[in-house]
């Protein structure tokens, strides 16, 4: 790739303590992977393992073989603590344990 084209991009991660965003310039044909490794990211937060982390674009899941585009944003994304689908039922079942009776005034 040595006559190729340099493109901008950034590689962001986020941990409830902290947060960063690396701005790159990469050449074209650069996957997530590569610009994940490339940013120094990893020697930062020793605690990416990009074995189990999944990778998007601007908030959409991607491969990390796929290519990167002028202005593009990796984002490497945490697992999940809990399942926000559990949350949401435990929420709502929260919601109608407490306005339960909650219409009924006796006088």
């Amino acid at each position: 790739m040595e006559n190729a084209e340099l493109i901008d991009v950034e590689v962001a991660y986020a941990r409830p303590d902290a947060q960063i965003i690396l701005k790159l310039r990469v050449p074209q044909g650069t996957t997530l992977e590569q610009a994940v490794r490339e940013s120094g990211i990893l020697e930062r937060f020793p605690d990416i393992d990009l074995a189990k982390s999944q990778l998007g674009i601007f908030g959409k899941l991607n491969k990390a073989a796929a290519e990167l585009r002028n202005g593009d944003r990796v984002e490497i994304y945490r697992s999940l603590i809990a399942d926000p689908k559990e949350v949401r039922k435990q929420r709502a079942a929260e919601g109608k344990r407490m306005k339960r009776g909650g219409g009924d005034i006796e006088e």
